[in-house]
């Protein structure tokens, strides 16, 4: 196919979009040559004719007959549109094709739990173990791993936060930034993301074996390199290689997803995450690598965020971990199952009562935020209001100290004075 220069041309121009649509569609103009005995010369002499558009009408039929999904029929239409319109000739093809959205092969597939995450894991070589986490832990897509000709891929540059030693990496600082250049997004944008503990340990171990391999690390060395004892052919590891070590890991673990399954994983965490109110959906949409408002913010910024933001979405995303990482979730859970229960506890001590607790986000709640809402509730309004002292019944004095409040003289109305102690 690429022997011929216009479609050498073609090619060329898509991959200069995206390199993996290039492949697919030239294959699939291939293939429909292929099978209706035409070329891609013909095609554009044809187009236009109702020969043509029979000829298409039929291939489409016979291809439902065969079973074939609507959406597998849908790309060849997509192709043909491209290669006609790259070439001047704007001809519509107007074949109506029955369910062309659906995809039967991930209609039921469901995301994983993190037990099931946790057995893919385990199952995994260390190389595998890095990619399913920063899929399912950082959601980040193949193609950013390594691209698709293995020229380029995350490198231990792209980790701020990562420090290079003789043994390996270690983090200063978690959870650590990820920073996804603007060649590696699908959207063609700078973002970043993070990475949990978990993520950071399997990099670590995986790094380790490679240095024990006599590999000198550098913040351009690829986080995903070829396995030393097979034959080196690029510089990255090749997205094809990326899916292939975590679908052999979903496969020893007994399950047929895709290796995409994972990012779904990750950005089902964030939505749970974000109906609880811990993070922001800017931010998740942002750590997902999707246009949005901080995207736009970050690249008009030159890349660039103020420190107390990233600081900011540190903690968003720390706050998401239990609904990402496989190991130590329950104890975090636990411990802030035990944190909510006091807080309420302590509200419910105050004199609140359980529907306005209700309204409260108490995992979100600081100690400075629950002793302030406490004051309020004991003291009332003067505590917020500026007035410190107050004139009482002097035989109601003792139940205002109860209270909280300080005796600081009597009138000769028979009446006291009392005053908030801060």
């Amino acid at each position: 196919m690429l022997d011929d220069a216009d479609v050498k041309r073609w090619y060329d121009n898509l991959a200069a979009s995206s390199q993996i649509t290039a492949e697919v569609y030239l294959r699939s103009l291939g293939l429909y040559c292929e099978l209706n005995r035409t070329n891609p010369k013909e095609i554009l002499l044809k187009a236009g004719s109702k020969s043509f558009r029979d000829s298409f009408i039929d291939f489409v039929r016979r291809l439902e007959r065969e079973g074939r999904a609507g959406s597998y029929i849908e790309r060849f239409k997509k192709v043909l549109m491209s290669w006609l319109l790259y070439n001047g000739v704007n001809v519509k093809l107007k074949v109506n094709i029955r369910s062309s959205s659906d995809t039967p092969t991930i209609t039921d597939e469901r995301v994983p739990t993190r037990d099931e995450l946790a057995g893919i894991i385990r199952r995994a070589s260390a190389r595998g173990r890095v990619a399913v986490a920063m899929m399912a832990f950082s959601g980040l897509r193949p193609e950013s791993l390594g691209d698709y000709l293995g020229r380029d891929g995350i490198r231990l540059g792209d980790f701020p936060e990562a420090k290079i030693t003789k043994e390996g990496v270690e983090f200063e600082k978690l959870p650590a930034r990820v920073l996804i250049r603007r060649n590696l997004s699908k959207g063609r944008f700078q973002y970043f993301t993070f990475i949990p503990e978990e993520a950071a340990t399997y990099i670590r171990e995986y790094l380790q074996e490679r240095v024990k391999q006599n590999e000198q690390l550098s913040p351009e060395s690829p986080l995903l390199q070829f396995d030393p004892r097979g034959k080196k052919k690029n510089a990255f590891l090749r997205t094809t290689l990326v899916t292939r070590d975590i679908r052999e890991a979903i496969r020893a673990a007994g399950f047929k997803w895709r290796p995409y399954i994972l990012r779904a994983y990750c950005d089902t965490a964030f939505d749970i995450a974000e109906s609880k109110g811990l993070i922001s959906h800017p931010w998740r949409v942002f750590f997902m690598g999707h246009k949005g408002d901080i995207e736009a913010r970050y690249s008009t910024n030159k890349g660039r965020l103020p420190h107390e933001m990233v600081e900011q979405m540190r903690d968003a995303y720390k706050r998401c971990q239990r609904f990402l990482q496989t190991i130590g979730a329950e104890e975090e859970e636990s411990k802030e199952k035990i944190m909510r229960a006091f807080k309420e506890q302590f509200l419910l001590l105050a004199g609140l009562k359980k529907e306005e607790i209700q309204k409260i986000n108490l995992d979100e709640l600081s100690n400075e935020e629950l002793q302030s809402i406490v004051r309020q509730r004991l003291l009332g309004e003067m505590a917020i209001n500026g007035s410190r002292q107050k004139v009482v019944p002097l035989q109601e004095v003792k139940s205002w100290i109860r209270q909280g409040y300080e005796y600081v003289a009597s009138l000769p109305s028979g009446e006291a004075i009392v005053k908030v102690p801060f």
